[in-house]
């Protein structure tokens, strides 16, 4: 059994108790609300989205709702998810229009959408760290407010291709977060648009975060691992054992967000050495 149908059924063990918490208080769900469960949808692994997480049950707390009316919103935010659709797992089905169209508008700016869901998750109390890192162009040339907002953009991309490949490197499997980098396939300082965009994110390690950066690796559209020709015809038996021995295998796939073949693409034909 899944881990979303897990879900599904936890919810629905506790669907009676989240009635009688939530009739107390008897509200609808504010665009607000909304930012912070769609924050906190798209940095927790699929599964810990149940009420007895205590992420959720803290985050319930400091809005005013109970752990499982939390989750249970979760859970409907997946059936909004095309990754999880695309399965044939659907979610709970009972998603609002005002869901829906939160949802589009954070597809649509992913780096607004980081900006307005941090200040919701702060408008309820539950501030969040610096993010631990961010990029030198972020801090180059740019004016306090920029680089707030840059700092907002990058810790909420590392922490949603975390959780998109539950913290382990798409490549090696490598799970320790201090060797862990979520590494954007178009770089940095060539889009704009999409730097907080987590389709255009991987989670690899530090060593294959910086071939991927130099051009010595890339992803192909059927998301295999292509290491560079001239690269692998050189004698150096540590390189082939770490890095050309993943020479056409897959990647492990992410659970949401999975990485964009356009973006992919962009790779392959500007930044990698092949």
């Amino acid at each position: 059994m899944d881990d979303l149908r897990v879900i599904d059924i936890d919810l629905q063990s506790n669907s009676k108790r989240r009635k009688r918490v939530d009739m107390v208080t008897n509200r609808k769900w504010t665009r607000s609300e909304l930012l912070v469960a769609l924050n906190l949808y798209c940095q927790l692994p699929f599964g810990r989205l149940h009420a007895s997480n205590p992420v959720i049950i803290r985050f319930a707390q400091a809005m005013g709702r109970s752990p499982s009316a939390l989750a249970m919103k979760l859970v409907n935010i997946a059936s909004l998810d095309p990754k999880i659709t695309s399965t044939g797992r659907s979610g709970l089905r009972n998603t609002s229009s005002v869901e829906r169209l939160v949802w589009a508008e954070m597809q649509n700016d992913w780096d607004q959408f980081a900006i307005q869901s941090d200040q919701a998750v702060s408008e309820i109390g539950l501030a969040e760290e610096a993010p631990d890192d961010q990029p030198e162009e972020s801090r180059l040339g740019e004016d306090r407010p920029v680089e707030a907002t840059t700092r907002v953009g990058q810790r909420f991309f590392r922490r949603t291709v975390l959780s998109s490949y539950t913290g382990r490197c798409c490549i090696t499997g490598l799970s320790n977060p201090s060797l862990l980098i979520a590494s954007h396939i178009i770089p940095w300082s060539h889009d704009k648009a999409n730097r907080v965009n987590p389709r255009n994110g991987l989670l690899l390690s530090a060593l294959h975060d910086k071939a991927f950066d130099s051009g010595i690796i890339t992803v192909t559209d059927d998301m295999t691992v292509r290491v560079s020709s001239e690269h692998l015809q050189g004698d150096d038996d540590f390189f082939v054992k770490s890095i050309g021995v993943y020479d056409g295998l897959q990647i492990a796939l992410p659970q949401k967000f999975e990485p964009s073949r356009e973006f992919l693409r962009y790779h392959r034909e500007h930044v990698f050495k092949g």
